[in-house]
């Protein structure tokens, strides 16, 4: 009895009644559309914001988080440069590769692929992928026994397992009586890693980086230095550092320059999708026009009445506004309830769906991951609720402002 009658008179207008069934159906229809579209413009962008997290850290359990590489050919003085890495502050590890372009050619298939040469003791403190592999270890990859990790999709594409042979062709030739041929070895598969994403599943094979360096003939020479920081976030900034310190003639590299276009096309998606989503969200917030233009028009008689017994038309106005404001809130709470949990368990849906149809709905090959991850931010849920909030209360103000003017007299004049 404490409250205002203004909230009161608008949470009246909008409980089912024998007379106002139909209107209350109205509003419920409201919600029902802000729920929906609110719900879907959550769970796209937490599966964007999971894609985004997703790609991100699989990128960095394969490739290192920035690199210090020689202008023209191999790194010059490479030992000097890895002491004054390791001596910088953020710099985990500091690591020599090479790498090369290659082709892999089994007993029928032929495929390229990038080869790495690493030093197996070393390669852990970099990066993370002796983790992820199915069979064998890296420790396999000893100096002068030429055996090679393949990617997955790799060793598929190849047909070939661990303890089979591959020879690998070197792109550089050496002169022979008959003419230039290619630098050919047969290596030993010695293990098999799935790192989760296409591009190096397919398109990468780890070797001892001894091995490597006589096969490319690089001698004491490495291709660079593969950094691990203790924060990725920074690497553009510590290995551009990094290089200054040592005297510069440097190029350098992070993991968010080599994907660049990953992230900006991600980043650029979102947003668009945000802005198409976010209209039907406003369709479903004008709605209320509707809803509260029929409520109006329906009390048109109780309106008059009011203003004779004293209402002032800012009472009306906010008692009006309050009923759209009110569904508004409804369907946003429940659309972001309802969004934050598909996203939380959007990836069990997906593969329940997948194993009904016996489809699979993301193919590694395009999308560089098999599953379809989701994150839920407090940043996007407040923007999408403080956004259709905004649409809901601009869709409000005609409506309230109409039964603000009623005049008494001329509606009450055919009662």
């Amino acid at each position: 009895m404490t409250r205002p009658w203004e909230w009161l008179l608008g949470t009246r207008y909008l409980q089912p009644t024998g007379q106002r069934g139909f209107v209350s159906f109205i509003a419920f229809i409201c919600v029902a559309g802000l729920t929906l579209g609110v719900a879907v413009l959550v769970v796209v962008l937490s599966v964007m914001n999971g894609f985004e997290h997703e790609l991100r850290s699989r990128i960095l359990n394969v490739t290192s988080h920035a690199t210090l590489m020689g202008l023209d050919g191999p790194l010059p003085d490479w030992r000097a440069a890895r002491e004054g890495a390791l001596q910088t502050d953020g710099v985990v590890a500091a690591v020599p590769y090479i790498e090369a372009q290659a082709m892999f050619a089994s007993e029928q298939r032929l495929a390229g692929a990038q080869v790495r040469g690493v030093d197996p003791l070393e390669e852990r403190q970099a990066v993370g992928l002796g983790r992820q592999l199915l069979q064998g270890s890296l420790d396999d990859l000893q100096p002068g026994s030429y055996r090679t990790v393949l990617g997955e999709a790799l060793a598929t594409e190849l047909g070939v397992k661990v303890g089979d042979s591959v020879v690998l062709i070197a792109p550089q030739g050496s002169a022979t009586p008959t003419g230039i041929m290619p630098r050919m070895r047969r290596f030993t598969v010695a293990g098999v890693f799935r790192a989760g994403m296409y591009e190096f599943d397919r398109g990468l094979a780890l070797v001892n980086i001894q091995d490597a360096a006589r096969l490319y003939r690089m001698g004491e020479g490495v291709t660079g230095i593969r950094l691990a920081l203790a924060d990725p976030l920074q690497a553009p900034a510590v290995v551009r550092e990094l290089a200054l310190s040592l005297g510069g003639g440097f190029y350098v590299s992070d993991w968010t320059r080599n994907h660049a276009n990953f992230f900006r096309s991600i980043q650029m998606t979102k947003s668009m999708l945000f802005v198409i989503l976010l209209m039907v969200v406003g369709v479903a917030a004008f709605n209320i026009v509707a809803t509260l233009v029929m409520i109006v028009k329906d009390k048109q008689s109780d309106i008059a009445i009011l203003r004779t017994l004293g209402a002032s038309p800012r009472s009306l106005l906010l008692a009006f506004g309050l009923q759209g404001v009110l569904i508004g809130l409804t369907g946003i709470a429940l659309g972001t309830l309802l969004g934050a949990l598909i996203s939380h368990n959007l990836e069990m849906l997906v593969h329940a769906l997948e194993r009904v149809t016996g489809q699979s709905f993301l193919d590694a090959k395009v999308y560089f991951m098999s599953d379809l991850p989701a994150r839920v931010q407090w940043l996007d849920l407040l923007q999408v609720g403080g956004v259709a909030f905004l649409l809901c209360a601009l869709a409000t103000l005609y409506p309230a402002w109409r039964a603000s003017r009623t005049a008494p007299a001329q509606a009450l004049r055919h009662e």
